[in-house]
């Protein structure tokens, strides 16, 4: 920000008001015991001219008072414009700051929401993946209850065979005795059958 009024205008400026306050001040005083004094000789030309004087050093103290308040306001003025330059340049700085922040600020709310937006979908995507490794583990648990009631009753059958077989074995061996009896009846009745050959008529 620039400086309005530099120290050392400001205090020239100073002494020269209070140069010419002090003229006008000493001017007045100055009409006015000319007044005074010459109202105690009691001549009316010398009332007259200091009269005349007294108004003329009037008014040199209004015109220098008058130049004074001028000079002031236009101090003032001055002082007013460069103010409101420095605002406007500090305004300047202060907006071109708010469009670099808000860009900068736009800026990490486009990243955050594209990082937001891979992170639903990776989001969206994983939940697919546990939604279709559900299906498959589902899947799997029917295919091995089935693979289990499928065992189940292969080992039903496999006993229901294997207690088959045992009947079987056990009636072969009967079949088997049974062959036994009747081949050691044949035997008896073929060796029977030969004695009664041999035996003469």
């Amino acid at each position: 920000m620039q400086a309005m009024t530099s120290p050392v205008m400001s205090g020239n400026r100073r002494r020269q008001r209070s140069t010419r306050v002090l003229v006008a001040v000493l001017l007045l005083v100055l009409a006015t015991l000319a007044v005074a004094g010459t109202a105690v000789t009691g001549s009316w030309v010398l009332v007259t001219i200091a009269a005349v004087a007294a108004l003329v050093l009037g008014a040199a103290a209004t015109k220098i008072t008058h130049t004074e308040l001028l000079d002031s306001r236009q101090e003032a003025a001055r002082d007013r414009a460069a103010q409101a330059r420095a605002y406007a340049d500090l305004t300047e700085v202060r907006t071109a700051e708010n469009i670099e922040f808000a860009a900068d600020m736009t800026g990490k709310v486009a990243k955050r929401d594209a990082t937001i937006a891979r992170l639903e979908k990776r989001l969206g995507d994983a939940a697919a993946e546990l939604a279709d490794a559900r299906r498959e583990l589902a899947e799997a648990g029917d295919r091995a209850e089935a693979a289990q009631r499928a065992n189940d009753r292969l080992t039903q059958q496999l006993a229901a065979a294997d207690e088959r077989a045992n009947q079987a074995v056990v009636r072969v061996a009967e079949l088997e005795a049974e062959l036994d009896v009747l081949t050691s009846q044949i035997h008896a009745l073929e060796a029977q059958a030969r004695t009664q050959a041999r035996r003469p008529a």
